[in-house]
């Protein structure tokens, strides 16, 4: 006589299958919200990044344009003498 699996090993064979897929697909979602959540912090960062370069352009061209006044005024007009 043939060994056939009974009906609750089919139905645990099953069931195993459906929970392999299910767990797939948690890990496949939690992938992308990690890749997600990976790009939107790079971007902060680089936007942060940008914006610090932005203040540090500011500043030096602030001290430029005082250091060019002060000279300016340091500087005896032509027709003064």
């Amino acid at each position: 006589m043939a060994f056939t699996p009974s009906k609750d090993h089919k139905r645990r064979e099953r069931d195993q299958k459906r929970l392999e897929k299910r767990m797939a697909r948690e890990a496949a979602k939690a992938e992308k919200l990690a890749a997600v959540r990976a790009t939107q912090q790079a971007a902060a960062e680089e936007a942060g990044r940008k914006r610090e370069a932005e203040l540090e352009a500011e500043l030096e061209a602030e001290f430029e344009a005082e250091l060019q006044a002060e000279i300016d005024s340091e500087q005896p007009s032509e027709g003064a003498e």
